[in-house]
């Protein structure tokens, strides 16, 4: 069916080309004939003038066509070498031009105008020239039309091969986080199973929940705010379970719950700061969250306390190294900070939610 409709489109479009051309071309010929025919009406010259650009325009219909679908086609198919095709491009003029001249000398003066115009020798040089740029105009524009479509074309065609490469890496961006999530949680398990503790039991429930999240909710391109931080609050209860010297901070200041973000872009932040932070700390230490969402700006805080007392370098882990492509996938404005003090480590994200940009 959509075959058939292209046929029918592609038809429609190239007999409105040459609907156009004949016009012109009568528009032309009437101009430049009219002085003289001067004794004729002019309805009857402008009617004279369609006729002759009709009979005129089949040799050029012949060439056009043969440069479209025969020239045009062996050179992007590159089965045919460049020599042959100029052989072939130099035939075809030659034999267009001859047919345009013989039309003229035979048909178009004797039949159509009834030889009042100025008879000429098939092969006379001014009658070659005005053939070769009678030809020549309008099978340009027609090629040039040609090739300004197979480039647009083949644009779409490498913007769809971009758009489905960038899809088919963040896909596997949020299918490699999710196993990092899930094997940090079953280490978190075995730890309360190790220790027979009574939390093991809701440990799994909750991980339930939010493999159920991940394996569905995540499936969107977007999803609400308070939906993101539901999954934060589930896995904070989560971790908060293993810990008794940890203090956690999740403070939240939100104009709009329903204002959409990427799902999951939140979550590695936080697996980092409870994996790198309360599971390496034998002391005391916090964890803060701070987000803030106001007209589609989110500005996300975390900073938690860690005991290697090093400021050395940040490496992206899997979970960050993730976020980060993610963003730069997805939004045009945004801000990633990683700070590694002595002491404590730090996130501060900042994202305009209204610049998503749909891979």
């Amino acid at each position: 069916m959509w075959y058939f409709y292209g046929i029918v489109k592609r038809i429609l479009l190239h007999g409105i080309f040459w609907l156009v051309y004949l016009l012109q071309d009568t528009v032309l010929e009437f101009v430049w004939v009219g002085p003289a025919l001067k004794d004729i009406p002019e309805n009857i010259q402008f009617w004279m003038a369609f006729k002759a650009a009709i009979a005129a325009v089949l040799s050029k219909l012949l060439f056009t066509y043969f440069a479209l679908y025969v020239a045009i086609k062996q050179i992007i198919n590159g089965n045919v070498g460049l020599n042959r095709i100029m052989l072939q491009v130099a035939a075809a003029v030659i034999i267009t031009i001859v047919l345009h001249r013989i039309v003229f000398v035979y048909y178009i003066n004797p039949v159509i105008y009834h030889g009042v115009l100025k008879e000429r020798p098939i092969l006379n040089v001014l009658g070659i020239l005005l053939a070769i740029m009678d030809i020549g105009f309008v099978s340009g524009v027609a090629i040039i039309l040609k090739l300004l479509r197979i480039q647009l074309a083949a644009r779409e065609r490498e913007k769809n091969l971009i758009k489905e490469k960038l899809e088919a890496e963040l896909k596997f961006l949020r299918h490699q986080t999710n196993p990092h999530f899930l094997f940090n949680t079953l280490n978190n398990i075995y730890a309360l199973a190790r220790k027979r503790s009574e939390h093991t039991a809701e440990v799994v429930m909750r991980l339930s929940k939010l493999l159920r999240f991940i394996l569905y909710g995540s499936k969107s391109n977007l999803i609400s705010i308070a939906d993101e931080l539901k999954v934060l609050d589930d896995y904070i209860e989560l971790e908060k379970m293993r810990y008794e010297r940890l203090t956690i901070q999740f403070e939240r200041e939100i104009d709009e719950n329903t204002q959409q973000i990427a799902p999951l872009l939140l979550l590695p932040f936080v697996e980092n700061a409870f994996k790198h932070g309360a599971s390496e700390s034998r002391f005391t230490s916090f964890i803060r969250i701070r987000v803030q969402l106001q007209k589609g700006i989110l500005i996300f805080n975390i900073e938690n306390t860690k005991e290697n007392h090093t400021s050395e370098e940040i490496r992206d882990n899997i979970g960050l190294r993730n976020v980060r492509r993610q963003l730069e996938l997805m939004y045009k404005e945004y801000d990633l900070q990683l700070k590694n003090e002595p002491n404590i480590f730090s996130v501060h994200l900042y994202i305009n939610l209204t610049s998503y940009a749909q891979v």
